[in-house]
């Protein structure tokens, strides 16, 4: 589960660094980016959930 959570901590400070630095000046560009970054993260929190849950049945 630690490499999980390793990988989580980089996309979430991936995800930072884009928002305060790599900001693309174009509104509704940058909203889809943001969409699509935190669908990611999501997904990866609905992955890791899924694997937990796999591995407390064995």
């Amino acid at each position: 589960m630690k490499p999980h959570l390793i990988v989580f901590g980089i996309l979430i400070a991936g995800f930072i660094f884009y928002n305060l630095f790599f900001k693309i000046s174009d509104d509704r560009t940058n909203t889809i980016i943001n969409i699509l970054y935190a669908s990611i993260l999501f997904a990866y929190i609905s992955f890791m959930a899924f694997s937990l849950i796999r591995k407390m049945k064995k």
